[in-house]
């Protein structure tokens, strides 16, 4: 695990437990237990999924310990219990120490963090939070572009050299290799969101010129002539989100499928029609609901009678990147296969 992604989960707790007044009341999971002692493998989402029935309420019933000075994340070992304060849920965690049992709340570590608990299992989103995968009408044009490969090869892979036009003044010497893909567009209004940045690979200058000249370090899929080239400026950190439902309603549909999946269920990332322009910001979090189409009501006197179905909860996402007008979201769990076109709206909506 990255130690930027120790201190993401580090930020996201500590603003967790910023929260010292409770929230309206929460509902627990029917089948909650009373304590759990965690494991190596748990993320806060799944513990906090085994004690209410909508995970993303933590911090509204988690109880910072204010006698302790030092507080901890959470790691495999530790024991969340539940108890009640003038009948509002609270979550604890137990640690035990060389004094005895003592009450922790979970924090930022001194020493390092490679065990702590993380939020989310980070694997599945990783390399989404920094790739350029959406794009403008037209963004690519300008970038430098592959016009040969050395050897005379028509495509590319890792550890292949490549003369791209122009890099003269170079803002980095490490470069991703990216494609126009598909157009996102809007299921209702057939409106284009944006297009799909394929990512094809990383690449390292070697020499500036026109052509410039690049070896191939990491190749996903081949690289081809015409394929485009934006520098790596830096790092990013992952974001600091803590989920929460909008305040507002978020109404849209699953347009599309990362990484090639055809099935979507837990743990896939999709994109949805609704971005930065909409309010939505990395943390927010969804439910995902099917249903809603038109029957004919074949037992009604009324010739011709139709009836609309209900639309049923089928999953939650939580978004984890935004853009102007689409964002990337993490299926949290499915009840059911879930589909393109299957609707995301806001919690209690």
């Amino acid at each position: 695990m990255s130690y930027s992604f120790q201190k993401f989960a580090g930020l996201l707790l500590g603003a967790l437990l910023a929260t010292t007044a409770f929230a309206a009341p929460v509902e627990l999971n029917p089948g909650h237990p009373e304590r759990y002692t965690v494991v190596r493998g748990d993320t806060l989402w799944d513990i906090s999924a085994r004690f209410l029935r909508d995970p993303w309420h933590w911090p509204d019933i988690w109880q910072a310990n204010m006698q302790i000075e030092n507080p901890h994340l959470i790691y495999p070992g530790d024991v969340i219990a539940l108890s009640f304060i003038n009948g509002i849920p609270v979550l604890q965690v137990e640690r035990s120490a060389a004094s005895g049992d003592i009450k922790l709340s979970p924090k930022i570590r001194a020493e390092p963090l490679s065990q702590a608990i993380p939020t989310v299992p980070i694997d599945a989103i990783a390399q989404f939070l920094t790739r350029p995968y959406v794009l403008n009408e037209g963004e690519l044009d300008d970038a430098p572009y592959v016009v040969h490969f050395l050897g005379d090869r028509i495509i590319g892979g890792a550890g292949h050299q490549v003369y791209v036009r122009s890099i003269i003044d170079p803002p980095s010497w490490k470069y991703e290799v990216v494609r126009p893909g598909k157009a996102y567009k809007d299921p209702q209004t057939g409106e284009i969101l944006g297009y799909e940045a394929l990512f094809i690979g990383n690449a390292d200058l070697q020499r500036t010129g026109d052509p410039a000249k690049l070896l191939l370090t990491k190749t996903g899929l081949e690289t081809v002539i015409g394929d485009r080239l934006v520098p790596i400026l830096k790092d990013e950190p992952l974001s600091n989100f803590q989920p929460t439902a909008p305040k507002e309603l978020i109404d849209g549909q699953i347009i599309s499928v990362l990484n090639g999946v055809s099935q979507i269920g837990q743990f896939n990332t999709v994109v949805i029609n609704r971005g930065n322009n909409d309010g939505l910001v990395p943390g927010h979090v969804l439910r995902i609901l099917q249903g809603g189409k038109e029957i004919r009501d074949t037992v009604s006197p009324l010739r011709g009678e139709r009836v609309k179905l209900p639309l049923e909860e089928a999953g939650v996402l939580m978004i984890f990147r935004t853009f102007d007008r689409v964002s990337f979201g993490l299926v949290m769990y499915a009840t059911s296969p879930l589909h393109l076109h299957d609707t995301v709206r806001t919690p209690g909506y």
